[in-house]
This record gives C-alpha cells, structure tokens and sequence, in this order.
C-alpha cells in the first residue's frame, strides 16, 4: 500500500507536528498571497461520493494555492455510479493522477482506493474515520493553546467517525480526552481500544462517559459535532431523542476551564447540539478552525506529495 492517510493512526506524533509546521508556515504565505510551488506540474482528483463544503474547497483551494490543478469527481458522474469496481476506477486515477482526496460513505472504498491506484489517497471522510479533519482540529488546539501534551478535551455527542479519529489523535499527542455519548452511540471499539493502546505509551487518559458534564468539568476543550450526520435521515428522530441533553451550552461551558475553547467541525446546527451564543461566543474557535482546514490541507497534501 502506497504512502496514503486513511486514519488518524497512519501518523506518527513526529509526523503529526511537521505537518503542523508546514501547516503554520503555509497559513502565513497564504494570507500574504505568497508563491508557493511544491505542487507545481501535481494534479489531485477529489473523489467525492457525498457533498461538502470545506473539505472539498479547503483541498482544492490548497491544491491551486501550492501551484498544482485539482479536479473535482463527483461519484455520480464517474462509471462507479454504473457498478464498475473501486479498485477498476482505482487503476485509471491512478494512471492519471498524483494524489486522491476521496470523501466516502464506506471506508472500505479509501482502503481499495489506495491498494489499487499507486498513489497516495486521502480520507477526506469515511463511515469510520476523519482524519483529515483530526490533524487540522490538533493544529488549532496547538495554535490556541500553544501545546496540545496533556490538556483535556471533551467531545459531547455522537461517537462517530469525528469522534474516532479524535480519540486516536490524543492518543498519540498524549492530550486527555472523554466522550461523552448516549450508551448507544459510543466510538468504534476497536478504534478505542487501540487508542487506548497508544495512549499507554503517550501518557494520555481516554474515557468514555454517559454524562456530559461529567467530560465537561475542567476541560481544557469542548468538542461537538452533529447529532445526525450524511446518510442517518431515517435515524433523525430516534436520535433527536438519544441526543436530548448533549449540547455544548453556556451552562455547560461555565463547568470547563476558565479558559476553554469551543470547537465543532461544522456544519452546525445551532439550538441542537450547540446554542447560537456559545458558538458565536468569545470562547468559540470554531471559525479559525474552519479556516485551518485549508492550511492542514495543503500540509497534508505537501506532506505525502514530497
């Protein structure tokens, strides 16, 4: 398998903080409008199967920022819509392209994406893992907290494939992390255990908790996503009931640190599993964090392209 990142887990902490590096010295030339041309004559296809707004335009906008052409493949307009075989598609791309940013439903797609195209892919979101997302959220946290070893961060909600990543990506910095998630929505048990495998050796304590206040006192970070994401319309209403109760409000933030930061990795639904004035709040990161999402991307993509 070709040098891809298909999970969190694919990077080591060495690694981790020299994409944030890169990630820090490309955020300044971008918003100076400066040349920067380690993707010149690179061509990224974005192999998207459902829609997005900031992964696919953090990407594609990354991609033309570093001097290389992106080009965006809807799965609905590819033969896979006809039934031809990933690893058929994988074989062409690879032939034509440099890299994939692919956003799927099943993560089994990326895994045959990147055994059968050659060419580095990326997990631009699967059923399982986001960790494209994960890399940009840490440089964030670096970014707001200067350092990221041993603060304390609390996801509230659902243990989606949001909330995966994040539990491995503390693992690996050393940062503490509870979830706080309905009994019926915890992480993935194998991403957990091995999170937790990680974190023997990182110093990190990773929890999974029932009560959101309980992952939320202290807390150096407090963390949502989505209640019902892509693919979970016919869920909504048994999950709009699972989910009473876990919203990042300003009761809840008075229970964190003093100086705690609110994060969500957006779109947000506000009212639902965060309020209007939390998000909109002078404790709120959320917007920085969505602009980073172009910065990691293009130390991402500088990354595994080098």
């Amino acid at each position: 398998m070709t040098n891809s990142l298909l999970s969190v887990s694919d990077l080591s902490r060495r690694e981790l903080y020299s994409i944030f590096h890169t990630a820090k010295d490309f955020k300044t030339k971008i918003r100076k409008r400066e040349t920067i041309d380690v993707l010149r004559n690179r061509v990224v296809g974005l192999l998207f199967e459902k829609p997005s707004t900031r992964t696919r335009t953090s990407f594609e906008a990354a991609t033309l920022r570093l001097g290389g052409q992106a080009i965006y493949l809807p799965s609905s307009e590819l033969q896979l819509s006809r039934g031809e075989p990933i690893k058929d598609t994988a074989r062409i791309l690879g032939g034509y392209l440099d890299a994939i940013v692919a956003r799927v439903y099943a993560h089994d797609t990326v895994v045959q994406l990147s055994k059968h195209s050659g060419i580095p892919v990326i997990n631009g979101l699967s059923d399982l893992e986001h960790p494209t997302q994960i890399v940009c959220d840490l440089f964030t946290i670096m970014e707001a907290k200067e350092k990221i070893e041993g603060l304390t961060l609390a996801f509230i909600g659902d243990g989606n494939n949001m909330c995966n990543s994040l539990l491995l990506g503390a693992a690996i910095t050393g940062m503490n992390m509870t979830a706080a998630c309905p009994d019926d929505y915890h992480p993935n048990k194998e991403i957990f255990e091995k999170a937790k495998g990680i974190a023997e050796k990182t110093g990190a304590e990773l929890k999974i908790v029932q009560n959101p206040k309980d992952a939320a006192e202290n807390a150096d970070i407090l963390y949502t996503d989505v209640w019902v994401s892509m693919g979970q319309d016919k869920e909504r209403e048994e999950r709009m009931k699972a989910f009473q109760g876990y919203q990042i409000s300003s009761e809840l933030l008075k229970l964190a640190a003093e100086d705690a930061v609110v994060m969500h990795c957006l779109p947000a639904h506000r009212g639902l599993e965060i309020t209007d004035d939390v998000i909109e709040g002078k404790q709120s990161i959320v917007w920085t964090q969505g602009e980073n999402k172009l910065h990691g991307a293009a130390a991402i993509l500088d990354f595994l392209l080098k």
